[in-house]
């Protein structure tokens, strides 16, 4: 049997890859976060299989469940929200699937911050205006950043910055924002980016906070803050220059 860590997307049910749908409906059992990962993921699972809500599940209850499955012979789908590779807390569980001798998989999934980028119509890298994009979050009731992660020594960079789990935090977030991209900086936050009730907020850093608390925005949020989301007129990029030099096209 195998555990195959599956990115379930930011909400909508929709936005999961072909792969992802085709592993869900061949897994006899569903480990997933009931209050991240909607109705409509699930019901790709096939008729009978087991659906097992972990969001009140510790560790050793998870894997439990993958020690049964393992002695049933079934593959296991686990769902988590977004993108594998980001704060899924699926390396502990794939550390402990190891020490078991449980084969596993990764399926990536569509990250809240790609989400939250489409419903603001706009690229995060923009030529001759930032050509990087830092992800983070804020330490607040959750583990500590590593030191040289702080807010601010990230934000001094000038990048676009995107923030996760954070928004609860937005009065504190904002001034220490502010003294690196200025009171007019552009902000934006996305509130459960892709569901039918998202919420789309923009503002300057000075007056965010205000908006976050008039929207009742409180959790399942993305703040994206940085020069690309302010004034559209940058230059094209080099990719479609008609300066740049390309390949002979190739005859038949």
């Amino acid at each position: 049997m195998t555990v195959h860590f599956i990115g379930a997307g930011p909400g909508a049910p929709d936005l999961i890859t072909l792969r992802a749908q085709r592993l869900i409906a061949a897994s006899p059992v569903v480990l997933y976060a009931g209050a991240l990962v909607p109705a409509g993921v699930l019901a790709h699972a096939p008729d009978g299989a087991r659906l097992i809500d972990t969001q009140h599940l510790d560790l050793d209850a998870i894997v439990a469940q993958y020690a049964a499955a393992q002695d049933r012979g079934e593959d296991v789908a686990r769902l988590h929200s977004g993108d594998i590779s980001l704060w899924s807390a699926a390396a502990e569980q794939m550390r402990r699937l190891d020490e078991l001798g449980i084969d596993w998989d990764v399926t990536p999934g569509v990250p809240a911050f790609a989400a939250a980028a489409a419903s603001l119509r706009r690229e995060l890298t923009l030529p001759g205006i930032a050509q990087t994009v830092i992800l983070t979050r804020h330490a607040r009731r959750a583990t500590p950043l590593p030191p040289g992660e702080e807010l601010a020594s990230l934000a001094a960079h000038g990048a676009t910055l995107v923030l996760h789990l954070a928004v609860q935090a937005i009065d504190e977030i904002a001034p220490t924002l502010a003294e690196h991209y200025g009171d007019d900086g552009p902000v934006a936050v996305v509130a459960r980016a892709s569901h039918p009730d998202e919420i789309v907020l923009r503002a300057t850093l000075a007056t965010i906070a205000d908006h976050v608390r008039d929207a009742g925005v409180r959790r399942t949020a993305v703040i994206v803050v940085g020069p690309a989301l302010g004034d559209p007129r940058f230059c094209d990029s080099h990719l479609y220059s008609a300066a740049r030099e390309r390949p002979a096209s190739k005859q038949p």
